[in-house]
């Protein structure tokens, strides 16, 4: 496994060692001892999947209390994958990372807890799996609007996203609870 550092350092981009032959492929996507060694020390205890067409683009999500950490990755398709640093006083508070992720690449996409989280579907569909490390907490969601100015995420849209109502109701960063 390769463990990219980003340009928000906590943020990594992980690249599984894939073997393929004529049957197919094989890769590891977790290995605790490898993610220790990468520093990313985290415990998963739920795993959710998730199926979106194209043009639907999900978040920005977080939960102010029991905040998740998520390993992402794409089993079907592809995403345009998105963290946002939204603890107060960090250096890199208000910055964004955006890699694509998909079942042909095979990257994967460690968000920690503190960042929220969303992706934009550039595929017919997509397969979206991700480990968290903390339950679904509903009371404690949030939600950032996608397309908020401070943040200015180039999501390199192709035409008008299909959101839920909950993401066409986020608020602005500097309106939201955010982690100090």
């Amino acid at each position: 496994m390769q463990f990219i550092t980003t340009a928000v350092p906590d943020v990594i981009v992980i690249v599984p060692k894939v073997f393929e032959d004529d049957r197919g492929f094989f890769l590891e996507s977790y290995q605790k001892k490898r993610f220790l060694e990468a520093g990313i020390d985290a415990e998963f205890v739920q795993d959710n999947h998730s199926k979106s067409e194209q043009g639907v683009l999900r978040g920005l999500h977080y939960q102010i209390k029991q905040p998740q950490g998520k390993l992402v990755r794409v089993v079907a398709g592809e995403i345009f994958d998105v963290a946002v640093d939204i603890r107060k006083n960090s250096p890199t508070f208000g910055k964004w990372i955006g890699d694509y992720l998909s079942a042909d690449n095979k990257k994967m996409l460690w968000v920690p807890p503190g960042f929220a989280h969303g992706f934009y579907v550039t595929s017919p569909a997509a397969e979206v799996i991700y480990k968290a490390t903390d339950y679904y907490a509903p009371q404690w969601e949030r939600s950032i609007a996608w397309n908020d100015p401070t943040i200015n995420i180039d999501w390199s849209l192709r035409g008008t996203p299909t959101l839920s109502p909950k993401d066409e109701a986020g608020k602005s960063l500097h309106d939201t609870e955010l982690f100090e």
